[in-house]
């Protein structure tokens, strides 16, 4: 009964997390509780996971990511890559080796977000479709996470089950043989070939600057003495108007008043900044009895004191964004952020109507309008990335310096097995803190606290499938299916089964949940775990074929316009080319 229950709750998991509308810590925390409320999982061990060497590591490995950010490495590497020619081959090959490399010791997300601005800015600057460049750089920072123990989360929970089964894990390197090779061949194929099969989704037309021609979203009216508004408050604006109009500033005086509040009295004079589209405008226009301004741009707000101040700017939304499957209502934007929000993008469709109620989603661009000196703390709140013309920060070249120091003494103590990784980089992140390479608030905002949940609350149910005798079920399974197999079609069988798991999962719950399965099936064969424990490793990350099996993927599908099936179209055959060579390499320096 209770390995029934076990795969029930792993089925509810699987369902929900291919589903996608509950975040997957919240589904992962609801699933350790069903073991607990089962008696599957001691109450006493409930809570185990969350000291797991495992996501201690994570957590630490992304705050170390952090300073290494922060110190100006990437933007020194960025300023470099800007003055890279218009020849878009060597574009990619450049961005991708740079997001690999950098994917291999810090997190995949943290790479593939600073250079994003730098290929946004490359695309516009030659005239290339943002499309060519995009998917190929979140698909690099997938295959460099492969090549060392800190890439990516199911390498280092792959590390911490070898030690529990056979007492040593695998260490910081070891990885690399096969990482190396993969990630080599992929970068081939996407920069030879890859690229070229990626739909242009959005136009690379140097004119078209924007994803959003501003000036059709802002428009400008000033009441007259015999408006209907005059002596009216801000709020009269939607009773007069059916559709969605948003109030962006308004100009009194020459002074320019941001958001303002809904309760001002508006008097004679006063210009406002609207939101809003053709009809309702039209139609509130006529009931007001206001006149249109002869600029949409705004001839005279151009001119108002503190218009300067006022900036708009597009940023996409990140992986795991506190803004994230909410809405400008429920956030109160507005006076939480200090931004009006004036568009959304998502998937090349531009949304304009009800932007209240719209439900913000990984990828989506939005349309910001804020205080200029404020702006970039605002999208650091609401977990924006902004997609304008990056203004590189050098940095002092000791901040530099101390950050690779203290980066490559953990990784000095690692290799040398002076300390496991989780202290030596705990102790890392310590001295970025203690040298002010990263600020103390930054501490807390760096790590991912879903996937630290989310890993928490799983490891338990790796545990439960694991000793009810789940694993074992599966895994026999498995054998019955691949039984007139040798047992290196099996190995191939259960990566293109993981792979396929993780292109709709997690990929660190994928790892989490294969890792039992993968020791059941070695020991049916009478062989040698690690190659099935590498395969995990590797298919883990091979999410390529859709944008919801890594974060990477879904950041790039809105600033690329990509839709669903885009990333068959380039992912299939990347798929099956390091399913092949995998195999191959895999069974050479890890062999049966």
């Amino acid at each position: 009964m209770q390995e029934y229950i076990v795969f029930g709750v792993l089925i509810f998991a699987l369902g929900f997390f291919i589903w996608g509308k509950f975040r997957y810590d919240l589904v992962a925390m609801t699933c350790l509780l069903a073991l607990v409320l089962a008696g599957i999982t001691p109450v006493e061990e409930a809570f185990y996971g969350f000291a797991h060497p495992a996501v201690i590591t994570v957590a630490v490995i992304l705050i170390v990511s952090a300073g290494l950010q922060n110190s100006g490495l990437i933007d020194l590497i960025g300023k470099w890559v800007m003055q890279l020619g218009d020849n878009l081959t060597l574009q990619i090959a450049v961005l991708c080796l740079i997001v690999s490399i950098a994917s291999a010791f810090m997190n995949n997300v943290g790479a593939l977000a600073v250079m994003m601005p730098v290929a946004l800015h490359l695309a516009k600057k030659n005239g290339n479709s943002p499309s060519s460049l995009l998917m190929p750089i979140a698909f690099a920072s997938l295959l460099g996470g492969m090549i060392t123990l800190i890439g990516t989360p199911p390498n280092i929970i792959i590390a911490s089950f070898r030690k529990k089964e056979i007492g040593e894990a695998f260490s910081m390197f070891e990885f690399a043989p096969v990482g190396i090779g993969v990630t080599l061949i992929g970068l081939l194929f996407i920069i030879a070939i890859g690229w070229r099969w990626i739909p242009k989704r959005i136009s690379g037309d140097k004119k078209e600057d924007n994803y959003f021609d501003i000036e059709d979203y802002i428009t400008e009216i000033i009441i007259e003495e015999d408006s209907k508004l005059a002596g009216e408050s801000l709020l009269k604006i939607h009773e007069m108007s059916e559709g969605d109009i948003q109030v962006l500033n308004v100009v009194r005086s020459g002074y320019l008043m941001h958001a303002p509040d809904m309760n001002m009295v508006l008097r004679s004079g006063d210009i406002i900044s609207l939101e809003s589209d053709g009809d309702d405008l039209k139609d509130l226009l006529e009931k007001s009895q206001c006149r249109l301004l002869g600029s949409k741009k705004g001839d005279v707000e151009d001119k108002a004191i503190g218009s300067e101040e006022i900036s708009i700017v597009e940023a996409v939304v990140m992986a795991d964004a506190p803004i994230s499957n909410q809405t400008a209502a429920s956030l109160s934007m507005r006076n939480r952020f200090g931004v009006n929000l004036l568009a959304v993008s998502r998937q090349e469709k531009k949304i304009r109507k009800r932007l209240d109620h719209v439900k913000f989603k990984v990828g989506d661009v939005l349309l910001l309008q804020g205080n200029a000196e404020k702006i970039n703390e605002s999208l650091l709140s609401m977990g924006c990335l902004p997609l304008a013309d990056r203004g590189f920060s050098i940095g002092k070249p000791k901040r530099i310096v101390v950050a690779l120091a203290i980066f490559l003494s953990s990784i000095g103590l690692i290799i040398s097995d002076v300390l496991p990784v989780q202290i030596s980089f705990t102790l890392a992140a310590l001295a970025m803190v203690l040298t002010k390479t990263l600020d103390l608030k930054e501490l807390y905002q760096k790590v991912d606290w879903p996937v630290i949940v989310l890993l928490g609350a799983m490891l338990p149910l790796g545990t439960a499938l694991e000793e009810t005798g789940g694993a074992n079920t599966i895994a026999n399974f498995l054998l019955k299916v691949g039984s007139s197999l040798p047992a290196e079609g099996s190995l191939f069988l259960f990566f293109v089964t993981t792979m396929l798991l993780s292109n709709v999962i997690n990929n660190a719950a994928t790892a989490v949940l294969m890792a039992p399965i993968a020791v059941n099936i070695a020991n049916g064969l009478n062989v040698s775990t690690d190659p099935f424990l590498m395969a995990i490793a590797v298919a883990a990350s091979a999410a390529f074929l859709t944008p919801i099996g890594h974060q990477s993927n879904t950041l790039v599908m809105g600033p690329g316009g990509y839709a669903f099936k885009d990333y068959l179209r380039m992912g299939l055959p990347i798929s099956i080319l390091i399913t092949i060579a995998s195999i191959a390499l895999i069974l050479f320096f890890w062999p049966l």
